[in-house]
């Protein structure tokens, strides 16, 4: 699924920078796309608790990204493409809730930890074959063959969530009901959300790092390329490829430490990666600075990947509304990686490459401030024991 759901989308950046467009109006639309994501998804979380048919809304959401992707094809005018990237991120809004919903329905509290680890592994490993494949295809036959790649992936994705089978997914434990009332508890509403404060600390911390994140991997490549440092299809290839294959083993690492010592420590190592990933980045932009970049981006990403999901479904236990908790939370990443590009296009169109590397690392400070800060509710709410969690969340 993780080459459907990308599409073209990595490899956007290059594909416009070589049909003459500057970095601020491909920053801009890569924005619209990420404001239109950002919309979307925590109504998105509210579908996927409210239905009893959640493979059918990842099926359907992957259709929709394949088909959207396909307008690039159609004109790189810039309303085109950015009609493409608003359904594109309208299609996928719901992806993340959905399979975060169905792996809590499947493995409980208990086991979510362990599985969301296992499936975030996965993931990534799907992202390593589809960006090497994809750097292949493109130097081999052209852009087009990675947009056929992602449409033969999205093929084996709606077969493989077909395979499984409806009633092992527990729909009252999917949206984080208690699970010891048999399906007769009552979610709460909304405004548990708002009311929630490790579930607010938490999203403006990931907010403040995704501000900075977000734009970090596309503004390398095209820092590389601009640069006549690397053949354009492969260098974006090869960055995905590096900050994947980390991706992997910080999954597994992650669900191991969250296990043993709560996920407070890994979100906090995540947030002392992205200062130090813009000091290389605006220091090394080689062909070879692929590597210390993307390895500082798999260790955050990647512990991310799993302790995010992991932490909001303990905060939220109990209330039957997890994956509206997931999607807010998306939310609010959706809102710094929205802005980033915009932002780091900017920076880099008016001073350039280094010092907006610099100035896109130095956001996770903020978080880090955050997270430090208020470390007395955020490390109580990380260290609850896995397969509980407080019956009413911490209120501000």
């Amino acid at each position: 699924m993780a080459d459907m759901q990308a599409g073209i989308g990595p490899f956007l950046g290059v594909f416009l920078q070589q049909r003459g467009w500057t970095t601020g109006a491909i920053g801009l639309v890569m924005t619209l796309g990420g404001v239109a994501g950002m919309l979307v998804t925590a109504p998105a979380g509210a579908l996927v608790d409210a239905t009893r048919r959640k493979r059918v809304y990842v099926i359907l959401s992957g259709l929709f990204t394949v088909l959207a992707s396909s307008l690039i094809w159609v004109s790189q005018s810039f309303w085109v493409i950015a009609g493409s990237q608003i359904a594109t991120a309208i299609a996928g809004a719901a992806i993340g809730p959905a399979v975060a919903g169905i792996t809590l329905g499947i493995a409980r509290q208990k086991g979510f930890n362990r599985q969301n680890g296992r499936n975030q592994a996965f993931n990534h490993a799907g992202n390593v074959a589809g960006a090497a494949l994809s750097g292949f295809l493109g130097w081999k036959f052209g852009f087009v063959a990675i947009f056929w790649l992602a449409a033969v992936f999205g093929v084996l994705s709606i077969t493989s969530v077909l395979m499984i089978p409806r009633k092992t997914i527990d729909d009252d434990a999917a949206r984080g009901l208690a699970e010891d009332k048999g399906g007769g508890g009552q979610a709460k509403g909304w405004r548990v959300l708002i009311g929630c404060k490790p579930l607010l600390v938490l999203a403006a911390c990931l907010g403040l790092f995704h501000l900075g994140n977000g734009a970090m991997l596309p503004l390398y490549g095209l820092a590389v390329v601009a640069a006549q440092k690397g053949d354009p299809a492969s260098t974006v290839a090869l960055t995905i490829v590096v900050a994947q294959a980390v991706m992997v083993l910080a999954s597994v690492v992650a669900m191991r430490v969250a296990e043993t010592r709560g996920y407070w420590l890994v979100i906090l190592i995540t947030f002392i990666a992205l200062p130090i990933r813009g000091l290389v980045a605006a220091s090394v932009i080689q062909g070879w600075g692929v590597y210390p970049v993307q390895v500082l981006d798999g260790i955050g990403a990647g512990l991310q990947s799993v302790a995010v999901p992991g932490l909001v479904a303990r905060i939220l236990n109990g209330t039957g509304r997890v994956n509206v908790g997931q999607g807010a939370v998306m939310t609010v990443q959706g809102v710094g990686a929205a802005l980033s590009p915009a932002i780091g296009g900017a920076i880099a169109q008016v001073v350039g490459y280094q010092i907006a590397f610099v100035i896109l690392g130095s956001f996770a400070l903020g978080s880090l401030a955050l997270w430090l800060g208020f470390r007395r509710v955020t490390q109580e709410a990380c260290e609850c024991p896995s397969g509980t969690g407080p019956s009413e969340p911490t209120t501000a």
